[in-house]
């Protein structure tokens, strides 16, 4: 399987674009898994629509140990002919200032993966140069092979772009993508819209595709892409099959999932069932249920007027049945959600309300520790995960009755701390983000606490 990484010089560079575009031109012709750097949900969505493969996270905040993360980019992937990368951010930025903490560059170098650098050429031309010398040279470890310019002009604008990097870096220019503001993808609070509410998204990613094949050289990337033979791990993750059925939520208002996440839980010997809360009017048979996070709050109206899957929910919890939640899950399963269009009852659950913030409340990793046993995990365990959410949630309890304390770490450092997390009989919803293959004992636990067969991990 050949490979390489796609990175911008900055967040808005145009990295997405140019990815989607590089997708759509070689996808016609080659069998392509995409993957995204970090713990976004939405890009993938696009990677998937184009590629008719499942895009996955390549994350090492949330999976901490190398060899499992090298083994979830290179397992799975026999008739695949080429990954594509894309990166988070600028190709520097993680976690604090450390330019190893998590970064695109990071995973570039544990990867081994050959890069591509996209910088903004808008309103700049010598000037270029100077940026793709500065990222060449901050770390030399990184494997850059090559940069692609965005939001050019015109062809003279290119052109001086150009010679501006070979006379002054001599790194491969690749080519370029114009501007084009019709082909822009809109963005909505947690990054771009998901692709399956913009209209026209298929004539936008065919439109970037055709770009990419008149104004990359497509042929010198697919030359500069480095070659990964599919690994095992030494220690299985999965150990012993369980026995469990599992409703996941599953539509427009809820699709935040990591691919590897239910792919885990089916290696596991789960049964995953889908079903809507916004369409369907009843559950599934199952043991279980799992609401992951996506947009309530753009579909909040309709969520309120499904009454008859509001009560199955709740009783469901009421019969002592095991929920877990994150994010847009914890905004439905309070009482009340407020938008900037009104408030909507939610299923009431918890005693508490969602109110939309006009901004981002919370973003980036994080820490968990749960003040009590709770279906995410035991007292005083350590759980690494992501928030990134525009509301917040608030008892209507005067007094805290939250199970996790919460800590930002940066640079060593303990920048910030909240409490957050709640559980009531057997459902708990938070804000936190998880990633099931972070610790074998943390993924045995959450079976064992959603009603699975005990798992032996020794």
């Amino acid at each position: 399987m050949k490979k390489i990484l796609i990175a911008g010089a900055t967040s808005g560079s145009g990295k997405t674009s140019v990815t989607l575009g590089i997708l759509s031109a070689l996808s016609n012709r080659y069998t392509i898994q995409p993957y995204k750097v970090g713990p976004d949900y939405v890009d993938t969505k696009f990677h998937s629509r184009i590629t008719g493969r499942n895009s996955r996270n390549l994350d090492s905040f949330l999976v901490p140990d190398d060899q499992v993360l090298k083994y979830l980019f290179e397992r799975n992937n026999q008739g695949v002919d080429l990954a594509v990368v894309e990166g988070v951010m600028g190709l520097y930025d993680g976690l604090g200032t450390d330019k190893d903490a998590h970064s695109t560059s990071s995973i570039a170098k544990k990867l081994a993966i050959p890069t591509i650098l996209v910088v903004n050429g808008r309103s700049a031309s010598t000037s270029v140069a100077a940026i793709v010398k500065g990222f060449v040279e901050f770390d030399p470890a990184v494997p850059i092979v090559g940069v692609v310019i965005n939001n050019v002009m015109s062809q003279n604008h290119f052109n001086l772009i150009k010679a501006a990097i070979d006379r002054y870096v001599g790194l491969p220019v690749l080519g370029y993508l114009p501007y084009k503001k019709e082909l822009s993808l809109p963005s909505r609070q947690l990054g771009l819209v998901p692709d399956d509410e913009i209209p026209s998204v298929d004539k936008k990613i065919a439109g970037l595709g055709q770009l990419a094949s008149e104004d990359i050289d497509l042929k010198r990337i697919l030359s500069l892409a480095g070659s990964s033979t599919e690994s095992t791990l030494i220690k299985p993750f999965v150990q012993h099959q369980v026995k469990l059925t599992l409703g996941v939520a599953s539509d427009e208002a809820f699709n935040f999932y990591y691919q590897d996440n239910l792919a885990l839980l089916k290696e596991a010997g789960v049964k995953l069932v889908y079903f809507s809360p916004l369409k369907d009017k009843q559950l599934p048979p199952v043991d279980a249920l799992y609401l992951g996070g996506g947009y309530p709050e753009e579909f909040a109206a309709e969520l309120a007027d499904n009454h008859e899957m509001k009560d199955a929910i709740r009783a469901f919890s009421e019969a002592d049945k095991p929920i877990y939640a994150e994010c847009g899950g914890l905004m439905y399963l309070g009482e009340k959600l407020i938008t900037k269009t009104g408030s909507y009852d939610m299923i009431g659950i918890f005693k508490g309300s969602s109110e939309m913030t006009p901004r981002l409340k919370r973003f980036g990793y994080c820490e968990a520790v749960p003040v009590k046993d709770v279906i995410l995990g035991s007292k005083g365990e350590r759980i690494r995960g992501h928030e990134f959410h525009h509301s917040i949630f608030t008892p209507d309890d005067a007094q805290d009755t939250s199970v996790l304390k919460m800590r930002k770490i940066r640079d060593g450092k303990i920048v910030d701390e909240w409490t957050g997390g709640y559980q009531v009989r057997q459902t708990f919803a938070s804000y936190l983000h998880v990633h099931f293959y972070q610790k074998r004992q943390f993924f045995a636990k959450l079976l064992r606490n959603l009603g699975a067969d005990v798992v032996d991990v020794n």
